[in-house]
């Protein structure tokens, strides 16, 4: 993950912003794929489109993305959440066409995505979960496919927004009219 806003919160050991260019890191995760590994990309939804050229230069390794891309809400992010949607679509549009890409459905539960959770007296519960989760995981599955797309529950650490049980809930909510092979895609 990269950012520069300081305030963002970001993850202890931060990429430089230009890293996935690296021809040096590119042959890393190239030679990932050469041996059947799958590269896990922890990211921010502005830097998919840096994450769809890595993908374009390593067609052979699996890449999986965490957190659908961590579209933001606070910082520098705060009170855009339209502007930043349209952002992070334009970014899964370009991961689309990567067929080594896939998405792992989780982790707006995080204070930096914005939705406030952690600061409610009361948590939400599983139906204003999947309401909110729908214009991302939603848009995903039908961008993707339920067979490149997967839930995450990216516990422990969004369970200061909400708990397990009613984060699983909120995905069978959203899966409710997937077809019992797309279910099972989505649930694996």
């Amino acid at each position: 993950c990269f950012d520069p806003d300081p305030s963002m919160g970001s993850p202890r050991f931060t990429a430089p912003s230009d890293l996935m260019a690296d021809e040096a890191f590119r042959s890393g995760v190239a030679c990932l794929g050469r041996y059947g590994l799958v590269y896990d990309a922890l990211l921010y939804h502005h830097q998919l489109p840096a994450l769809a050229e890595l993908a374009r230069a390593v067609p052979g390794t699996t890449i999986v993305v965490n957190h659908i891309g961590s579209p933001l809400g606070k910082g520098r992010y705060l009170n855009r959440r339209a502007e930043v949607h349209e952002e992070w679509k334009k970014g899964i549009a370009l991961l689309k066409g990567c067929e080594n890409v896939f998405l792992k459905l989780g982790g707006l539960g995080i204070p930096r995505a914005g939705f406030e959770w952690h600061a409610r007296q009361a948590p939400p519960g599983s139906e204003e979960l999947a309401k909110a989760f729908e214009p991302y995981y939603g848009h995903c599955i039908e961008r993707f496919g339920a067979a490149r797309c997967m839930f995450e529950s990216n516990f422990p650490v969004d369970r200061v927004s909400y708990s397990y049980t009613v984060l699983w809930n909120a995905f069978k909510r959203l899966a409710g009219s997937c077809s019992p092979g797309e279910r099972a895609a989505l649930f694996q």
